[in-house]
């Protein structure tokens, strides 16, 4: 017999009544019943007079309860998703215009920026509750913390995002801006403040794939190694569609491209997600309100990319003569269309993936058959010293 240390703590087993011999003549009392509770025959194999002594049971987590708990996230964070997204991509689009000579999309994609992150930033804060717990998480820098690099990074976006944003606004009004001396060092900043911005956006677009990967929700620690890249193929779908539909028609052959490359880095990213995780743990992405959501992200993803790019070809295959005028109203019209197509996508893609890791956390099969198959893969393996896997 084996003893633990547990064997203390367990309650006193209640005496064991002995069965009473059946009567001389008759063997119905070493007779298990069967299924429907009926003694069976004589002539059964030994085998078959084996009763089952547990019935089919139905995984339950303890005292009825989820294994893990839901973070308390809400609409305010699915929201500063989103926008933060469309921030960080803008930010990039916006160096690549400025490197390229075309002011009017340098100035949509800065103007952009300091827009999503004017609304990001207080929907951040209602989700923290008080505004002294974002200040708070500024006191100090934990390089192993998502969310206290995230606040940095929020920080330092929006302030490149602001100086960038006033060098536009002084020149849209020819530089009446009340400025004085600042002037010329503003305007000296001009580079530096795109380089920053682009920087701070990329972290600014994937660090919240990161911070869902993080955690211990089932969906969304599967998919822990492709949400970053997700998170910024669906912030260049969000960056350029803001394009298409705020910069001038002449200047936006950067971002139909950046429309293409992320229509094609949204879709793979999600396949390769859901392919590298386990059933029960993609199920949420595929199932009810988050997999509907995630269906119609895709589809909006395509229209929108084959819309940018058609209407690409059409403003630019329009000839001269009186159809001109018409064929690029309809090609700015195909264009706007295409880039709010795009927004829609990235907007659903993210506010999906957040559900479908909330909705995961509510079935308890979610999180123990996934580690269960992973544990029986190592031991198939032949791993049985490490940290994770013992052996039987």
């Amino acid at each position: 017999m084996t003893l633990t240390p547990f064997d203390a703590d367990r309650p006193p087993e209640r005496p064991r009544r002995r069965r009473r011999p059946a009567s001389s003549g008759s063997t119905e009392g070493r007779r298990p019943l069967d299924a429907a509770g009926k003694r069976r025959g004589a002539g059964a194999d030994a085998g078959d007079r084996e009763m089952s002594l547990v019935g089919d049971m139905e995984f339950e987590s303890y005292y009825g309860r989820p294994i893990v708990k839901a973070p308390p996230w809400e609409e305010p964070i699915a929201l500063y998703l989103f926008v933060g997204g469309v921030a960080g991509g803008s930010g990039l689009l916006a160096l690549g215009a400025h490197a390229s000579g075309r002011p009017g999309l340098r100035r949509a994609a800065r103007l952009t920026a300091l827009g999503a992150i004017g609304v990001g930033t207080p929907a951040l804060v209602v989700d923290l509750g008080r505004p002294e717990r974002f200040l708070n998480m500024m006191r100090t820098v934990k390089i192993t913390s998502f969310m206290s690099m995230g606040t940095w990074i929020l920080s330092a976006s929006g302030a490149v995002a602001g100086v960038s944003a006033l060098i536009e606004v002084d020149r849209l009004s020819r530089e009446r801006l009340p400025l004085g001396p600042l002037r010329p060092a503003l305007h000296a900043l001009d580079t530096p403040a795109a380089i920053a911005q682009a920087g701070t956006g990329a972290l600014l677009a994937t660090y919240t794939g990161g911070l869902l990967g993080d955690t211990a929700v089932p969906t969304w620690s599967a998919g822990r190694h492709d949400l970053p890249l997700l998170f910024g193929s669906s912030a260049t779908l969000a960056s350029a569609g803001a394009a298409l539909v705020l910069a001038p028609g002449t200047e936006l052959g950067p971002a139909r491209a950046l429309a293409a490359a992320g229509v094609a880095g949204d879709l793979l990213s999600m396949h390769r997600m859901k392919a590298s995780m386990h059933p029960l743990e993609a199920e949420p992405l595929e199932t009810g309100r988050a997999g509907r959501r995630l269906r119609w992200a895709e589809r909006l993803a395509v229209a929108g990319g084959v819309g940018a790019v058609a209407s690409g070809l059409l403003s630019a295959g329009a000839g001269t003569g009186v159809g001109r005028s018409r064929v690029r109203t309809a090609g700015r019209v195909l264009t706007a269309a295409s880039g709010l197509a795009l927004l829609g996508a990235s907007a659903l893609t993210r506010f999906g993936v957040l559900e479908a890791g909330l909705e995961s956390v509510k079935d308890p099969r979610r999180v123990v058959e996934p580690q269960k198959a992973r544990l029986a893969a190592r031991r198939a393996a032949g791993t049985f010293d490490d940290s994770i896997t013992t052996g039987a």
